[in-house]
């Protein structure tokens, strides 16, 4: 998003709790906790991935100008500023960045390797804007996949909901996540005898 004169944009603080990465390990935004404890998702282009991760680490606080769409819980951010007052800005992918990075040739990678992952849905993850693109679980891992296929994978995507998925992941220093093939709902027995 090169274009839009940052300074323009609203100022959101708050502190990173964790980075969020997409099927190819790479990051491409976090969980920012505010003041009052509420947590919201920050997307960012993976393209300035590795630069943030540089800058910017969990448990930093930062400051964040971006926009929101409409209907999702999100900052899509233009400009970043670290803890020590760094500026990194979205100016948009430079021209090598689109070449073999993105291509199969590339190894494991980015083909992730066979996981089988269960948990507690804790917030919705949404792609820059605002389509539904997965959730995170209760121990960090986000699952993600398409928005037609989370669409209709709403129940499953929702706070609360108990779900066990499979597909191809990462996991790596800066964290985990599913490129998910198949969901299912947990019924847990033991939970109301646990009660």
């Amino acid at each position: 998003m090169h274009w839009i004169d940052p300074a323009c944009l609203p100022e959101t603080r708050g502190k990173v709790v964790l980075f969020l990465l997409n099927p190819h390990g790479d990051a491409d935004g976090f969980i920012l906790q505010h003041a009052d404890g509420t947590q919201q998702q920050v997307h960012f282009p993976p393209h300035l991935g590795k630069l943030i991760a540089r800058h910017i680490a969990p448990g930093d606080t930062v400051r964040i100008r971006g926009v929101k769409p409409r209907g999702a819980d999100l900052i899509a951010a233009i400009s970043l500023t670290s803890r020590q007052g760094i500026e990194i800005v979205d100016e948009g992918p430079r021209p090598h960045e689109h070449g073999p990075k993105h291509e199969h040739g590339h190894g494991h990678e980015h083909d992730g390797e066979p996981m089988d992952v269960q948990g507690e849905v804790v917030m919705p993850l949404y792609g820059p804007k605002g389509e539904l693109r997965g959730a995170l679980l209760e121990d960090g891992t986000s699952l993600r996949m398409p928005p037609h296929a989370a669409a209709e994978l709403v129940a499953y995507l929702t706070p609360g909901a108990h779900v066990q998925a499979w597909g191809r992941g990462v996991r790596n220093r800066v964290g985990c996540t599913v490129d998910v093939h198949d969901i299912a709902e947990l019924v847990d027995e033991e939970a109301g005898s646990e009660a």
